[in-house]
């Protein structure tokens, strides 16, 4: 059988997308490998990445090692500061070699970082339910009335319930 050809017609992923241009910020910054960046709470595990961010990556004039600079507020820093070893063999367990010879920690204020936040939680925040309004409730329902298929009509529901709830603007 054939590869197939792509065409105009199909749909290309998000990430296939944008890997360039993330590629070429993440070289900016040092990071050959862009792994670090996007999969940080995997590669250091929840603990760390809670407390800690990747930020730079810099190479000696000698280029016997770089040395990877860490984010992390003043509070956690001598935390961090006790984990330098197995955070540095673990990101070199990434790279495949002895990449990073060195990690500097850097401090900063809980205010003050990206845009007067030092946000080091990589999950979104968790948002509270509310209750749906009732009148909103009753149109969804009858919009999805008509369906015959279940997990169809749930879905037009929800559809219907998000569509209704937005505000006017």
């Amino acid at each position: 059988m054939a590869a197939r050809r792509p065409t105009a017609y199909q749909f290309t992923r998000a990430a296939t997308l944008l890997q360039g241009q993330i590629r070429r910020a993440g070289e900016s910054r040092g990071f050959a490998v862009t792994r670090l960046l996007t999969h940080w709470p995997e590669i250091v595990g929840e603990d760390v990445a809670r407390i800690a961010r990747p930020v730079d990556v810099s190479y000696g004039r000698q280029g016997m090692g770089a040395t990877l600079s860490v984010l992390t507020t003043g509070a956690q820093a001598p935390m961090l500061e006790m984990q330098k070893e197995r955070l540095r063999d673990k990101v070199n367990a990434v790279y495949g070699y002895n990449a990073i010879a060195r990690i500097r920690i850097t401090q900063t204020a809980s205010t003050g970082f990206a845009e007067g936040r030092a946000d080091f939680s990589h999950a979104p925040a968790k948002r509270a339910e509310s209750v749906p309004d009732p009148v909103i409730t009753r149109n969804a329902t009858a919009v999805a009335a008509g369906v015959g298929d279940e997990k169809l009509r749930a879905a037009i529901e929800s559809l219907a319930r998000n569509v209704l709830s937005k505000s006017k603007q």
